[in-house]
């Protein structure tokens, strides 16, 4: 038996990737961006073409995939996400992770508290979602008329991709391995800045620091494939962004903290974070080397002192902590880097003050740390009050 198309070698390759890769492009740009986190908009007829294509591809169902990747942000890396390598171990959500899927899509309360705003048309309830198993049989039987007994191998292909990339790689080493841009409160990574594989969606913790942005990439050279074809999609008016994340800007004349400075430090209150750790970072170490004390320096890296700065003691591990708190005891400029290392993240964290009284706070931070005799504290507030 032979298919329709007779092909070399390279042919069946090709088509496979095409198809795997249209897939991807339809979970990144219909079930991520537009409709988990609305940071944009599909053309109807777009929107049902990848909703066509997942349900031939993978059998997901919309509701559920969206339920459980809001619920992921809203819990994340707690006992109550649904797929968290910091809970559940990184080699049981890259090898399971289409099982916790599965689990937690049969969860009635997580599609009706996170599922809101999805597809409810005649064509998704009598066919989508009810019968999600008969368009991926329906793609066997293409893949086999069209290619023949090697078909059977490109539909193989095709059914592992997502729960290889999606549940397994993006879900697992995405909060596991990787390099992170921004000090989120979760363990995102990027794994990679560039990829056609999983259509930017390696760029994780840029997601994670920035949920409604329609871009994923934040720096010159991460490729985000998924905003190049959004970007086609603009330009042929079948997609509008809602929503990208905002740059950084800074206004190098402004020497007082205003509501312009406040409202920058909430936006970009995780670049901030970075910038302060990266700042202080020489300064805090040659500080503790000052201390002489051997067997503390062994313990008190430049790994530790980095996430100490970053995130805070809490972020330590046991031997850190103690540590740290025999180092802070014995330095006067590490206990007030500590204070107002803790006093910014508080500013940037929103609080029931008023926007007034928080620019007064940010105002005196800035005094404070620029009276503190500390070289790299004081370049910071300087650079902190620019931002605009």
């Amino acid at each position: 038996m032979s298919g329709y198309f007779n092909l070399p070698w390279w042919g069946y390759v090709l088509v496979t990737f095409a198809a795997t890769h249209i897939t991807i492009i339809s979970v990144t740009i219909f079930l991520h961006r537009h409709q988990s986190h609305r940071a944009l908009y599909l053309h109807p007829i777009i929107s049902h073409f990848f909703r066509f294509w997942l349900w031939l591809t993978t059998g997901i169902v919309t509701q559920e995939w969206v339920a459980i990747h809001r619920k992921h942000h809203t819990k994340c890396e707690t006992p109550e996400d649904p797929h968290s390598p910091q809970v559940f171990g990184i080699l049981e959500i890259l090898l399971k992770g289409a099982e916790y899927y599965r689990a937690e899509a049969k969860r009635t309360e997580t599609l009706e508290l996170y599922g809101h705003g999805t597809p409810d048309d005649w064509i998704e309830r009598n066919l989508y979602s009810r019968y999600p198993s008969l368009g991926i049989s329906l793609m066997m039987v293409i893949d086999l008329l069209a290619f023949g007994p090697i078909g059977l191998t490109i539909w193989a292909v095709q059914m592992i991709w997502i729960p290889l990339f999606a549940a397994g790689v993006i879900n697992g080493i995405g909060h596991f391995w990787g390099y992170r841009s921004f000090v989120t409160e979760d363990a995102s990574r990027n794994i990679l800045p560039w990829g056609l594989l999983i259509g930017g969606e390696e760029l994780h913790n840029n997601h994670h620091a920035f949920s409604a942005s329609a871009k994923l990439s934040s720096r010159w050279w991460e490729l985000d494939i998924g905003w190049l074809y959004i970007r086609l999609l603009a330009a042929l008016k079948l997609a509008t962004v809602r929503r990208i994340a905002p740059r950084m800007r800074f206004t190098p004349a402004k020497s007082q903290c205003d509501k312009t400075t406040l409202r920058a430090i909430v936006i970009h209150r995780y670049e901030v974070q970075e910038r302060f750790a990266k700042s202080l970072l020489r300064m805090v170490m040659g500080e503790i080397r000052g201390q002489m004390i051997p067997e503390l320096n062994k313990i008190w890296t430049r790994s530790a002192i980095k996430r100490w700065l970053r995130r805070g003691m809490g972020n330590l591990g046991e031997q850190e902590y103690v540590a740290l708190r025999q180092i802070l005891h014995s330095s006067k400029k590490l206990q007030v880097i500590d204070s107002m290392r803790q006093e910014l993240a508080a500013l940037g964290n929103r609080s029931s003050a008023s926007r007034e009284q928080l620019v007064l706070q940010l105002e005196d931070w800035c005094k404070r740390a620029e009276e503190s005799g500390i070289l790299a504290l004081q370049k910071f507030s300087r650079q902190l009050r620019c931002l605009s």
